[in-house]
């Protein structure tokens, strides 16, 4: 198994082993970071995971995560790395964050089971069911909490990515989609999709790619996955 890294920051070091999921890799590695970025927030932050690759990615950058759960975790594993004292962890819901200020950047992600049957497990419900946060509430949050030439970029099923688009579509413009395949001969499974407020103007034409993950052979990666998020990992 490949082994996850934040540069010199091991994930296991002396913590439980942190969950590393592909969904929050890709997130956090594909996410547009600008060098005049300074604020950035994590929604539905878990264990910490994306937050720590937007602090490794933009040194500058000030990064809050907030999660409806505990975030003690999450806390945890940002002061075991470089780059706890840039990274503030928020035991918080989006509909109610109110930190004062907004951000350059915005990213999660969210639960995306609707109207599915629960999960018995109180807590896998919360992280994979859309029961505390909906899809327009965290629309919402992310218009409410964007700085004016801010960013948002999201993770979401294929199915439920076409409509949390148009859900977002009036307040949102989108400018970048990636579909994401497991394999070659797979369908995407996976969107990755980035918005922008939205302006005066006619709604831009957004730049759309697809990424394949596996080449079909086990724990084989394309050489465009391993471009995409290779300063994350320690053998790849």
């Amino acid at each position: 198994m490949t082994s996850f890294r934040f540069k010199q920051f091991v994930v296991r070091q002396d913590l439980s082993p942190m969950k590393v999921g592909t969904d929050g890799v890709l997130l956090g590695a594909w996410a547009t970071v600008r060098a005049s970025d300074r604020r950035m927030l994590d929604i539905g932050t878990g264990t910490g995971l994306i937050a720590l690759m937007l602090a490794q990615r933009a040194p500058q950058a000030r990064i809050a995560g907030i999660d409806i759960e505990e975030v003690a975790e999450a806390r945890a594993n940002a002061d075991a790395s470089p780059w706890g004292e840039r990274i503030e962890m928020v035991q918080e819901s989006a509909q109610t964050f109110s930190p004062g200020g907004r951000f350059d950047l915005v990213v999660s992600n969210p639960p995306f089971f609707d109207g599915s049957l629960p999960c018995p497990d109180a807590g896998r419900t919360a992280a994979r069911h859309t029961v505390r946060l909906s899809f327009e509430e965290l629309r919402d949050a992310a218009v409410r909490l964007l700085a004016p030439e801010g960013r948002f970029a999201v993770v979401l099923p294929a199915d439920a990515a076409t409509r949390f688009i148009v859900l977002c579509c009036g307040p949102l413009d989108l400018v970048r989609r990636t579909d994401v395949r497991t394999t070659p001969r797979r369908p995407a499974k996976r969107v990755l999709l980035e918005f922008t407020p939205a302006g005066a103007g006619p709604a831009p034409v957004p730049e759309r790619t697809e990424l394949t993950v596996g080449t079909g052979e086990h724990e084989c990666y394309t050489p465009e996955y391993r471009v995409l998020t290779r300063d994350f990992y320690l053998r790849f």
